[in-house]
């Protein structure tokens, strides 16, 4: 939840800004999150968090900023898209700020893709933090993680198979119930969905 947070709040700001602003602005934005994006996230988490320190809310951290150009890319596409409607035009004829018009008109409207952004990233959260915790670099015992856990149980796998398996299920689980719940969103969501 903490690195969804982080990651909407700062990724879906600087889209929609970007967007609305278009021209130089829009330009370097874009290119700044298209720069983040070329690092494998793995790769970059494993940067982030050396650079913090071991520990679950620094891996949180490092899966938010990870996750920042996914959701300005999504917040760009929707007031792209929404950027010239009747609404907007009618709300600039009225004098209302740009900041106004981008977070009270358009973001509303833009939303329903972006929620199941929000539910998809939720899943890729839960699995990057739990191969950061795997390697050593998330969460650090006593604090609870499956990716700890894995990591744990390589030693005991002939002994105990179970104690490797319950946690690689759970994971599965919970990542197929919030790809499941992401999906349920976009077509409860989608005013073309029948």
């Amino acid at each position: 939840v903490v690195a969804v947070a982080i990651g909407s709040s700062v990724g879906i700001s600087t889209g929609m800004i970007a967007g609305y602003l278009g021209g130089w602005v829009d330009g370097l934005t874009m290119r700044i999150w298209d720069s983040l994006m070329a690092f494998p996230g793995i790769l970059l988490g494993i940067a982030i968090a050396a650079m913090m320190g071991p520990g679950l809310f620094n891996a949180a951290i490092a899966v938010g900023i990870l996750s920042m150009p996914g959701y300005a890319r999504m917040a760009r596409a929707g007031m792209l898209s929404q950027k010239g409607s009747d609404y907007v035009l009618a709300a600039r004829a009225l004098g209302y700020s740009q900041w106004r018009i981008v977070f009270r008109h358009v973001l509303p409207n833009a939303l329903a893709p972006i929620l199941t952004q929000v539910a998809f990233g939720m899943a890729a959260a839960v699995f990057l933090e739990a191969g950061m915790s795997f390697l050593g670099i998330g969460a650090q015992p006593p604090e609870p993680s499956w990716g700890t856990m894995l990591s744990k149980s390589r030693q005991y796998l002939r002994l105990a198979p179970w104690y490797g398996i319950a946690p690689g299920v759970v994971i599965t689980t919970f990542l197929l119930g919030l790809n499941a719940l992401a999906d349920g969103l976009r077509d409860a969501l989608d005013p073309t969905h029948i």
